[in-house]
C-alpha cells in the first residue's frame, strides 16, 4: 500500500523524506538518490512546513518519516 501512495505522486520533488536519527540518514539519502525525492537529514527546523515567510519553506504532498517517535515534531507542525 505504501508503494501505491509513493507512485501516485507524479512529481518526485513533492516528496520529502525526513530522518533525525543518524542510522536513518543514509537510508533517506539513498531513497532520495534513486527516487528523486527531497531530503531533510538531521534536526528539523520548526516552521519549515507552516511558516511561509521562512526561506526554507516547503509544501510537500507526501512526507515520509523513518522513525515517527524521533521525528514527532515534524508530524505535529
Amino acid at each position: 500500500m505504501a508503494a501505491r501512495v509513493i507512485v501516485a505522486i507524479e512529481n518526485p520533488n513533492d516528496i520529502i523524506v525526513q530522518s533525525a536519527r543518524p542510522y536513518g540518514q543514509r537510508a533517506v539519502l539513498k531513497f532520495a538518490q534513486y527516487t528523486g525525492a527531497r531530503t531533510i537529514s538531521g534536526r528539523h527546523t520548526p516552521g519549515t512546513f507552516t511558516n511561509q515567510t521562512q526561506n526554507k519553506f516547503e509544501e510537500p504532498r507526501l512526507l515520509i518519516l523513518t522513525d515517527p517517535r524521533t521525528d514527532h515534531q515534524v508530524s505535529h507542525s
